[in-house]
């Protein structure tokens, strides 16, 4: 069924750029999710429509948050008897109810092709010349796009919003962050077998699996469970499986419906993280939303009805806030 690109228009005037639900509890503002935390263990993750790219918020896209929530949900189900998470439940369409957990200072990011366009990007690096990438050795004469023999961890640094992240190896994670290094091979562990896991299901529904980033907690417990989420655009590069062996073979970019557009078109108009963001074109932030809404619909198989109530009066009706 088509995407209603004329659905995405209207929603252009209602996304959710901030919230102010400080009455669930402390509020942390991420680049795109803004947390509550309260007194008693939760925290109440909100997807917002913000986006980023190279480490900045550069605007909203329509219907985003509701996209990622609802496809955070789909994995957090289908992956709990991989690695445990911390999603209790969905009581608005942007608004995840979860454990409070103790964050890990690292991303675990994993990589199955050496490819990206910002400075931290795998391939930024091999075109340098490089030949080592956190702690792994790569073969010479590889292009970009490629697979790797195998898929790689390449964990980094968790930057302040607004700064950039740093991609560093094992050691080097372990003298800059004190982490018990047994804390951190857990962690790699379960980002590794999730990965495996998002792999498979992506390729069940024609799609590449090319890299992505998990974050990682502590409960109250001591188990190191998955939060914030897993497998959607925002922290996952896909593309499709049909049309990548023909491109690669023609030096193109794959198709893709992940961030790498929107990156693309930052890149075109000469932006590449430093300073003022430029303002994104109403037609760029429709086309954006629509391929967030084909992934969506491509990996979960079922179609994507947003909600199209205001959203900040919804959340607060939906978390027992209205007055």
């Amino acid at each position: 069924m088509p995407i209603d690109v004329a659905l995405l228009r209207r929603g252009l005037s209602k996304t959710i750029d901030k919230t102010a639900l400080d009455a669930l509890g402390k509020k942390y503002e991420g680049k795109v999710r803004d947390n509550y935390s309260t007194a008693d263990g939760r925290r109440f993750v909100v997807a917002t429509d913000r986006i980023s790219a190279f480490d900045r918020v550069i605007g909203t896209l329509p219907y985003k948050g509701e996209l990622l929530t609802s496809m955070a949900k789909f994995w957090f189900d289908l992956t709990r008897d991989v690695a445990p998470n911390h999603l209790l439940s969905v009581p608005d369409p942007v608004v995840m109810e979860c454990v409070e957990c103790a964050p890990i200072p690292v991303e675990m990011v994993v990589r199955s092709y050496v490819t990206g366009v910002t400075s931290t990007s795998i391939w930024t690096h091999y075109a340098a010349g490089k030949r080592e990438f956190a702690g792994h050795a790569l073969p010479d004469g590889m292009k970009k796009n490629q697979k790797l023999p195998r898929p790689i961890l390449t964990p980094s640094t968790k930057a302040e919003k607004g700064d950039h992240d740093v991609t560093a190896s094992r050691e080097e994670i372990l003298r800059s962050t004190k982490m018990d290094p047994k804390l951190f091979d857990r962690a790699g562990e379960i980002a590794m077998a999730l990965f495996e896991a998002g792999a498979k299901h992506a390729a069940e529904r024609g799609l590449i699996l090319a890299d992505t980033k998990y974050e990682l907690g502590v409960r109250p417990d001591g188990q190191v469970v998955v939060i914030d989420e897993i497998h959607t655009p925002d922290s996952s590069r896909y593309w499709f499986q049909e049309t990548y062996p023909a491109r690669f073979a023609a030096g193109e970019e794959p198709e893709s419906f992940d961030k790498e557009y929107v990156r693309r078109w930052l890149a075109s108009v000469d932006y590449k993280g430093d300073g003022p963001p430029p303002v994104i074109p109403d037609d760029i932030r429709v086309e954006a939303a629509r391929r967030y809404v084909q992934a969506y619909e491509q990996i979960t198989g079922t179609a994507f009805v947003p909600n199209e109530d205001e959203p900040q009066a919804r959340m607060r009706r939906n978390l027992g806030l209205a007055k």
